[in-house]
Order: C-alpha cells, then structure tokens, then sequence
C-alpha cells in the first residue's frame, strides 16, 4: 500500500470514528483496526493522537480557509470599504461552509466535528485552530462588527455563536430532519433548500431587539 494510501484510509476512518463516538472515546486501536493498518503506521505519519486530531481538522479547514479568504477579498472589492450587509457576509459563510465538505460527500461528518471542536476540545485542538486559522475568523468577526455597529461586543459574541449552534446543529443531523420533513410533510429538501430556509432566521437573529439586561450594560 503507497504511504498516500494508508494517511488517506488512516484520516478517512478516523474523522467517521471521531464524529462518531467523539475523540476521548476513539482510541487509536480502534482506528487502525478500521482502517486496517498497524499503529505503527499512524505513529509514523502523525507521531500521536492529537496529531491526528490535528490532520483531520486541517482536511477541512485548511482549504476553507482559503476559499473564505478569498470570497471575502471579493466582497471587499465589490462594496469598495463600505459595510458589507450581514445577510451577505453569512450567506458568503454558508456558501464557503457548504462548498468543501459537498466535494467529499461529508457534510454531516464536518458539521458533527465542528460540534465536537465546540463541546469537547481539548487545549492542544483550540491552541491548533486559533493558531492556524484564528485570522480567519478575526477577519469575518471585524466585518461582522461592522454590519452591527449597534450590538454591544458581549452581545455579539453570544449571538455569533448561537448563529453557529443552529448551523451546526442543523446540518449535522440533516438526515433525520430530511427524513421529518419527507415523512410529516412530503418535502424533498436539499442542502441548498435548508440554507435558503436557516438564513433568515439566523440574520434574525443577530437582529433581534437587545434584551433589557444588554441595553442596561450598553447603556
């Protein structure tokens, strides 16, 4: 088997098992039994767990990265430094989100590994995200507190993340609800058809009248 082969069997198994049982509770035996190569295969090619914890993130966030980097620098040059309008930086968002995982058929797999970087990250997973994808995410939170120049920083922050809650949580169990939506209410829905249907309540959301506790911090 070419070195290329086993890294490829090796993260292909390991993000399903990750984002599947989670990362404490899939141990590197089980991923090589899986996957059908040696341990000593995943300590040559990633030296350790975190390591590869580390390899199948960057999978996907790595050409992320690029393509968000590069949708941005266009939406930059097309509203030439005004504000870019919050409804268009989150469906610039979705579109880069959807745009990788859809050319490995491993949306659902994406969506539950970024649950898991939320609610069971380890130090060295964070430390590995904001130093090599932080700026990223620094450049979409800046344009963002551009197009909501009223919401305090707190304020923000919470919305942001609940915005990111409902994606995640949406699109990772997007079977189930494929499934809901056929059987309750005859609808064929693609993923596309569940963006279009998410962003307005997210962009709502961020929108939303502040609570009397946020306006009595603004105030």
């Amino acid at each position: 088997m070419a070195q290329t082969d086993t890294v490829t069997r090796i993260l292909d198994t390991a993000e399903v098992l990750f984002a599947e049982r989670g990362f404490a509770e899939t141990s590197l035996r089980t991923i090589t039994s899986k996957a059908k190569v040696n341990l000593a295969a995943v300590n040559y090619h990633f030296g350790s767990k975190k390591a590869l914890i580390q390899a199948v993130f960057a999978r996907y966030l790595d050409p992320f990265s690029e393509r968000f980097h590069q949708a941005l620098d266009e939406l930059e040059v097309q509203y030439r430094g005004e504000v870019i309008p919050l409804e268009v930086l989150l469906e610039t968002l979705a579109r880069t989100v959807l745009e990788v995982p859809a050319e490995r058929n491993s949306l659902k797999v994406f969506m539950r590994l970024l649950g898991l970087a939320y609610t069971q990250a380890q130090g060295h997973l964070r430390r590995y995200i904001q130093e090599h994808y932080g700026n990223v995410f620094s450049r979409f939170s800046d344009l963002v507190r551009r197009a909501t120049p009223e919401l305090p920083e707190a304020e923000r922050f919470w919305r942001l993340h609940f915005m990111l809650g409902t994606v995640i949580f949406t699109l990772s169990g997007l079977d189930a609800l494929r499934d809901i939506a056929d059987k309750d209410y005859h609808e064929h829905v693609s993923v596309r058809d569940l963006i279009r249907r998410l962003r307005p309540v997210v962009v709502a959301g961020m929108q939303a009248p502040l609570p009397d506790d946020a306006l009595k911090v603004a105030g």
